[in-house]
């Protein structure tokens, strides 16, 4: 009985030990000197003081599906979250389809992320879709689609604790803004580096893209946490205290070691390009993925709130005044 408890004792104090060492690896990486602009350039692009369209999309109207046309199943993936399928369409273009709850989340962060400069992928969001050749007229329910370009070619996974962009301010906003939509599922895998080919002008010739964003706009947590869930998100909390260079979030989700590079600085400056955003932005990119308006009103507001306690996080205040 002694034995197996002090083997416990030693197992956990080697996981601490391992977890201590981990994190440290992260700091120091995170503090060496910035990438240049043209490394910067593969994750992150200014926009410019023209506000982006976020109803279509970086896609636009001429990449986006058909809600009338039959779609063709070439496969089924029942193995995730979601049930995803693989679609071709009566032109021959190909789709990936998203079905459930995560769809129309998956859409709404898309188009922000993309509007502060982040590189997506065309996403967008249809209520319902019918597969070719069902004769009883059934229609999947709703859906996120994304089309399967020649000039976008999705490659490896890139993860978040050891990529080229650990010291750049625009990689901790990135993890700051997927903080303020409870983004949950931050798993190395549902990052995607694509091949950037013809098609797409003045932008460089890899991505890396944060693609699979449906578990957000709920509660975080690692175990299923309800997504897509409005009290939820508005329960829940975001910056719950800061220590000198050190930022707590009210985060359950996963690798939670990488948030501790954020500082104080990168909140201020994903706040201030969320602020950024107009509201006629922030109401298409809930359009997009065909939110009740009242319901994306209440988002919105919340989104606002926690955009304001960013901002205030320099004056060690939250956005209502009280103490951080």
């Amino acid at each position: 009985m002694l034995r197996r408890s002090v083997s416990t004792v030693v197992t956990f104090t080697a996981i601490l030990a391992a977890c201590g060492g981990q994190t440290a690896a992260l700091q120091t990486r995170a503090s060496a000197p910035p990438p240049d602009a043209d490394a910067l350039a593969q994750l992150w692009m200014d926009p410019g003081k023209t506000p982006r369209d976020l109803f279509w999309g970086v896609g636009g109207e001429g990449h986006a599906p058909s809600a009338a046309a039959p779609f063709e199943v070439e496969d089924r993936d029942d193995s995730g979250f979601s049930v995803s399928y693989d679609l071709r369409g009566p032109d021959d273009r190909r789709w990936s389809a998203k079905i459930g709850p995560e769809a129309q989340t998956e859409v709404v962060v898309s188009r922000l992320l993309w509007g502060l400069g982040y590189h997506q992928p065309p996403v967008y969001y249809l209520p319902s879709f019918s597969i070719a050749g069902d004769q009883s007229g059934r229609r999947v329910s709703e859906a996120r689609f994304r089309p399967k370009l020649e000039s976008l070619e999705a490659g490896d996974a890139w993860p978040w604790a050891d990529n080229p962009f650990l010291a750049a301010t625009e990689f901790r906003g990135l993890l700051v803004v997927l903080l303020m939509v409870n983004g949950t599922d931050l798993k190395d895998d549902n990052n995607t580096v694509y091949d950037v080919k013809d098609g797409w002008d003045d932008t460089p010739r890899r991505w890396f893209v944060v693609r699979d964003l449906g578990a957000a706009l709920g509660e975080t947590g690692k175990l299923y946490p309800r997504r897509n869930w409005l009290e939820g998100y508005e329960r829940s909390g975001f910056i719950t205290g800061v220590s000198g260079d050190h930022v707590e979030f009210d985060y359950r989700g996963r690798h939670r070691e990488v948030l501790r590079i954020i500082r104080p600085a990168d909140v201020r400056w994903a706040a201030a390009r969320m602020h950024r955003l107009t509201d006629a932005q922030l109401q298409d990119a809930f359009r997009a993925a065909n939110y009740d308006p009242a319901i994306a009103a209440r988002y919105i507001t919340a989104i606002k709130a926690r955009i304001k306690d960013g901002l205030a996080i320099g004056a060690g205040l939250d956005g209502r005044g009280a103490a951080l």
